[in-house]
């Protein structure tokens, strides 16, 4: 299906890839993997040839689509449900076509081809595929200007899975999902019935979706047969293969230089010395295996202020006076807690958040916390509020003036910035790094309580374990908020349920709740199947209505024409007529019964 023949690249004369080949089969399901900024993304650029290849080809069959995930949805007048449907150009067209045309014929064909496409079941596939990625049936008539960027690249992706590429391209499509809608997607991806290719940095979901691997590295493209951790496998003994017989060639290496600096002065042995070299010059080195070390980070040491920390007493908050988002919680946080609050987005997940980071009051009910309390706040919108001009250095040295250089550029080194990246621009670093830049700022007074939401949105997947490091290792609590199952499994011991306005524990294991959201969502399946074939009925019945009244206008002209004075005496004319007389005749009565059938 794709195939790409001795490729290279690259961007301002640095090299992402070099005559580098590979084959994709048809219905391949795989990841595409590698650090940030190695060329994963520009790979996806090229296919859909908005960048154009410095040699090399990438050959795609003409006869299948391709379909990406946009990552800017522009303003749209249309509801969500509409701008799903309005992606099938094909079927846009011919719905406006059959709203003007007054051919009954052209009507008929029309029809025709719409039930081949499967027409009739689009508005229920694609209300399906927005309530399996968060929006309700209300949110599915709203106008797309009335959500945000997180909330409009969700739309994106229904619109890509609506319609069933040959090839989907799909650029971390988890990173504005909540867990529940991940939850969705994964299985979705599991049953996709042609090929799609997947840049994610979720172990998870690489691990449940895929059957191949695509590894980009030192400028290759390799494919790996398996999920995520059989990659990693056979990738680490790979690379212990290829060290081993690199650390034997240097040895070797080392010895003949030894060797030619020794008595390559000397006629006796001159002869030697140049024949080693030029075996050296042979041999078919092995590069050093170049290991993407994911850089390591710690938070502070916390204050030890006691048990109980935050103790909320029948409390309720929202936004709206008299029309609060959760009622009556109680709840209790000790110094090692770690919690994950789970529950679908608009629930009020953050909104619990908000309340324990005093960024909101309550409305009613108690609050009690420790007086020395000292909280850290992450959530992903904070990296738009950084000053893009500044440095790392510079942002952090605002916390104290007064603060040795020093000691602020050690703070920093904790979370992975040497000097040079410590004295570059914020809008130079990327997504990653500006992340772990907030991690630092957020510790920086040594919370006792870490609120992180979804913090591992633009991290890669060493970045994730090193961040799991860290938190295994805080000696503080910690409340999550993410769509990272490894993340959740491997922090936390305490799962908060939010949803229908309350805040309960869930007393069972991830896994549960993963068959209780995909249990939940076929009951809501369910019922809207069954209101989708009642409107397809009523499509039918419309249909078949056009059918039976283009039918009887032609019998009713060719009944005329059999008994017409001029017509008496052709024969010809009357036996042809006779006989599509008859055709029409069984036509008209096979609609009419179908007619009749979809009634009952």
């Amino acid at each position: 299906m794709l195939e790409f023949n001795n490729i290279s690249y690259s961007i301002s004369q640095r090299k992402l890839f070099e005559n580098t080949s590979l084959l994709v089969p048809n219905g391949y399901h795989l990841g595409l993997i590698g650090s940030n900024g190695i060329g994963k993304s520009t790979l996806f650029n090229l296919i859909t040839n908005e960048l154009s290849l410095d040699e090399g080809e990438i050959k795609f069959q003409s006869n299948k689509t391709i379909g990406i995930l946009q990552q800017e949805i522009p303003d749209n007048e249309l509801s969500l449900l509409e701008f799903v449907l309005s992606s099938n150009h094909e079927q846009t067209e011919l719905l406006k076509e059959v709203e003007t045309s007054t051919n009954s014929e052209r009507i008929s064909e029309i029809y025709m081809r719409l039930e081949d496409i499967n027409a009739y079941d689009a508005p229920w596939k694609a209300s399906l595929i927005l309530s399996g990625l968060g929006f309700d049936k209300p949110q599915q008539e709203k106008k797309l200007k009335e959500f945000s960027g997180g909330w409009r690249m969700r739309v994106g992706l229904a619109s890509a899975l609506f319609n069933e590429p040959d090839l989907l391209l799909l650029d971390e499509p988890t990173n504005h999902l909540d867990f529940e809608s991940n939850t969705w997607l994964e299985n979705f991806l599991v049953n996709y019935p042609r090929t799609f290719i997947l840049i994610s940095h979720d172990r998870e979901t690489l691990n449940k979706t895929v059957d191949h691997i695509i590894h980009v590295d030192q400028l290759k493209l390799n494919i790996y047969t398996g999920n995520y951790d059989q990659y990693e496998k056979i990738y680490a003994q790979k690379k212990i293969g290829q060290q081993s017989l690199f650390d034997k060639q240097q040895a070797y290496k080392k010895n003949v230089m030894r060797f030619v600096d020794r008595f390559g002065s000397k006629a006796s042995k001159a002869k030697q010395a140049q024949s080693r070299l030029k075996s050296l010059e042979k041999m078919d080195l092995v590069d050093a295996v170049i290991s993407d070390r994911a850089i390591k980070f710690s938070f502070p040491k916390p204050e030890n202020l006691g048990s109980s920390i935050i103790t909320l007493d029948h409390v309720d908050v929202g936004y709206e006076k008299g029309n609060p988002v959760l009622k009556d919680i109680n709840l209790s946080i000790s110094n090692d807690s770690r919690i994950a609050l789970l529950g679908a987005n608009g629930n009020g997940k953050s909104t619990l958040i908000k309340l324990i980071s005093e960024k909101i009051e309550p409305m009613n009910g108690e609050i009690i916390k420790s007086k020395k309390l000292k909280i850290g706040y992450f959530a992903q919108h904070q990296s738009e509020e950084l000053d893009l001009d500044q440095t790392a250095f510079q942002v952090l040295s605002k916390k104290d003036i007064d603060q040795p250089e020093l000691k602020t550029r050690s703070i920093l080194g904790k979370f992975g910035f040497d000097k040079a990246k410590s004295d570059t621009r914020i809008e130079k670093l990327s997504g990653g790094e500006k992340t772990r830049l907030l991690f630092c700022l957020m510790s920086f007074e040594s919370p006792n309580i870490l609120l992180l939401d979804e913090p591992t949105n633009h991290l890669d997947l060493d970045s994730r374990s090193a961040l799991i490091n860290a938190l295994n290792e805080y000696e503080g609590c910690v409340v999550l908020v993410s769509h990272d199952t490894q993340l959740v499994e491997k922090i936390c011991d305490q799962l908060l349920l939010i949803k229908d306005g309350k805040v309960n524990n869930f007393n069972e294991d991830l896994q549960s709740y993963k068959a209780f959201v995909i249990d939940d969502r076929k009951s809501n399946n369910s019922k809207k199947k069954k209101e989708n074939n009642k409107k397809k009925t009523q499509k039918k019945l419309k249909k078949l209505e056009i059918n039976i009244k283009r039918l009887t206008k032609e019998k009713t002209n060719i009944e005329a024409r059999l008994i017409a004075d001029e017509n008496i005496d052709n024969y010809d004319l009357l036996s042809d007529l006779s006989f599509k007389y008859i055709e029409i005749k069984k036509e008209l009565e096979k609609n009419e019964e179908f007619w009749l059938n979809e009634q009952e």
